[in-house]
């Protein structure tokens, strides 16, 4: 545990999956640019050397273990004197597999991180966030919103936190702690660069070019630069508390559409799914993938027809 000690009145942050070349690892930077205490966590603690010495506190911690959950909590309830003012949900999985090359494993491992996991650090948070009448801050994704061709498994855990956040901020409402939910879009992030092969015999072989070109579609897209992602998210999060009606202009947003491409899907769910539903197609390209079935359709009809003559 970091020997770091809280200062008198100084607000406290704990951020999951602050691996380096990450989003968790920029928000602690930010966070502690603007004069908070950090705690920054990942699995491997070693890996936040750096942090450690600009002066952030880190700990090791696994969303996905209730054992090191529980040992976190510990310390962080030493270090912060039993408040916590904000709490960020960050560590994720990506899984970019199509839907029907899917393994039940990998689904339940996504889910394990990126659903289970916020569950989980809110349950085991929520005592030191009521006694700092603190925030929530949970990290979900355009892909909640929008049929990100591909990502069934990671769409789904998304479109989760997002369904959870909203019963979460309401059932935490009279206790004085609030949730934001950061929309995130495409930024520049180590998570990203993590590629599936397709499977032998997937169904979408024919357009494999398509496919490779979505496994980095994130980072080649109006990709945000990582530090500017952070500090918008920080940045909102320190605003101040203002009447619901106004928040979205004057304060937090409790909403809050952040990265590259967040606009226009915004947007899409504003306009009608069927918005949605038409960019997705054009932008990943499946017609390709039509095209090259109807005319083996069309072959193997005429192939059909052309026996029949001769029989």
């Amino acid at each position: 545990m970091s020997e770091l000690a809280i200062r008198s009145g100084q607000k406290s942050v704990l951020i999951t999956g602050c691996t380096p070349g990450g989003i968790g690892h920029a928000i602690a930077e930010e966070f502690h640019a603007k004069g908070l205490f950090v705690i920054a966590s990942a699995r491997r603690p070693e890996v936040l050397k750096d942090l450690a010495a600009k002066g952030i506190a880190t700990v090791s911690l696994d969303v996905t273990s209730q054992e090191s959950i529980a040992q976190c909590k510990e310390e962080v309830t030493k270090l912060t004197g039993g408040r916590l003012d904000f709490l960020v949900n960050n560590a994720g999985r990506t899984h970019t597999v199509p839907a029907t090359d899917l393994d039940i494993d990998e689904i339940r491992a996504t889910f394990e991180t990126n659903v289970f996991g916020v569950m989980a650090m809110c349950k085991a948070f929520v005592s030191l966030l009521i006694n700092a009448r603190g925030l929530i801050i949970n990290i979900a994704s355009l892909s909640a919103a929008s049929p990100y061709i591909f990502g069934s498994s990671y769409c789904a855990s998304k479109g989760a936190v997002v369904s959870y956040s909203r019963c979460l901020r309401q059932e935490l409402r009279p206790f004085g702690v609030r949730v934001t939910v950061v929309m995130a879009g495409t930024v520049r992030s180590n998570i990203a660069n993590t590629v599936h092969p397709l499977v032998e015999g997937s169904l979408y072989e024919p357009v494999a070019d398509l496919y490779a070109k979505r496994q980095v579609y994130s980072q080649n897209n109006k990709t945000m630069d990582t530090p500017a992602f952070a500090r918008q998210v920080v940045n909102n999060a320190l605003r101040p508390e203002v009447p619901i009606l106004l928040r979205a202009w004057f304060g937090r947003r409790d909403w809050f559409w952040c990265g590259g491409m967040s606009t226009i899907v915004w947007l899409g769910t504003i306009l009608g799914e069927w918005i949605l539903d038409v960019g997705a197609w054009r932008v990943f390209g499946l017609q390709k993938l039509k095209d090259y079935l109807d005319a083996k359709r069309k072959q193997k009809a005429l192939a059909a027809k052309a026996d029949e003559k001769t029989e």
